[in-house]
């Protein structure tokens, strides 16, 4: 789409925390007019409505619209962004483990700033499956870089967490 639609997007999440909990159903609809502007077989489409059904609070009706962007061809970035959020859905719903399947391959993706949003999602996945020091493993490995000190020592102990158990 165009940059005056994507700035019209930005503008409208700009505004999400001016509507109350109660409002949730008008700031969907603010974003389903923004989406019939778009071609039929655009996967803006269903990523913009699915971010609004997650962002009030709907990861069931989300769901669907992360997986029929990603599967008419959302990448780049924002195809990034579905993966962690689709994943992240899938945790509340109750799907894990789908999650862990879809956000593993994004380790080993191009590193964007995109990077510790799919660790901390990740992290929460597994967690939901028991599993939680390799989600710790992760939370400190993606921490490390951002600390003023420690580094070295918070990338061994997530290092450790793995390799010993201890």
């Amino acid at each position: 789409m165009n940059q005056d639609w994507e700035d019209r997007v930005t503008a409208a999440w700009a505004t999400f925390d001016d509507y109350a909990e109660e409002s949730a159903p008008d700031f969907r609809a603010v974003i389903d007019a923004l989406v019939t502007e778009l071609p039929a077989d655009s996967p803006l489409g269903p990523f913009e409505r699915a971010c609004a059904w997650d962002s009030t609070g709907h990861s069931d009706n989300a769901v669907p619209l992360y997986r029929e962007a990603l599967a008419r061809g959302l990448t780049g970035y924002k195809g990034r962004r579905a993966k962690i959020q689709l994943s992240s859905s899938l945790r509340n719903v109750g799907q894990a483990e789908e999650g862990v399947k879809l956000l593993t391959p994004e380790l080993d993706a191009p590193s964007d700033e995109l990077d510790d949003a799919v660790r901390a999602t990740l992290a929460l996945c597994l967690s939901s499956l028991g599993r939680d020091r390799e989600g710790l493993s992760l939370v400190l490995g993606a921490l490390a870089p951002h600390l003023p000190r420690y580094q070295r020592s918070m990338r061994n102990y997530a290092r450790a967490l793995l390799e010993s158990g201890d």
